[in-house]
This record gives structure tokens, C-alpha cells and sequence, in this order.
């Protein structure tokens, strides 16, 4: 019963850690406009090696633009 209970929680364990690592990276960048800023976002996701997703985007004094890359 205790190798049992051993081995649950040594597998629970391995799929958090598993979970955990499989979040896509959040990247943000700011500019006078949204154009500018995606320009940023893509040109961090390339760097990267990876795609992107933009998650939000919002302009007040300048565009703020967050993301998420995507391998």
C-alpha cells in the first residue's frame, strides 16, 4: 500500500512539472501606436523562433500590446 501511495504522488508530481511547462511565454511592448508596438511583439516572437498571439491591446498615451509566443 505505501509503494502505491509513493508512486501517485511521484506521478501527480511528474504532471504538474509537466503542465507547468507547457505555458506559452507573455511578452509586452509599447509604442506611439498599435502598429509599432505589434512591429515589437513580432520582432521578439521571431527572435524567439517562435509564432505569436496577441492576447490584448489597448491605447491610451501610446499602444500597449501583450502576447503570447507561440511554438
Amino acid at each position: 500500500m505505501k509503494t502505491i501511495k509513493t508512486l501517485s504522488v511521484a506521478a501527480v508530481a511528474a504532471l504538474s512539472l509537466m503542465s507547468f511547462g507547457s505555458f506559452a511565454q507573455s511578452i509586452t511592448a509599447t509604442s506611439s501606436t498599435l502598429d509599432g508596438a505589434e512591429a515589437k511583439i513580432a520582432a521578439q516572437a521571431q527572435q524567439a523562433g517562435a509564432g505569436y498571439k496577441i492576447t490584448s491591446a489597448r491605447v491610451e498615451n501610446g499602444a500597449y500590446v501583450s502576447a503570447e509566443l507561440i511554438k
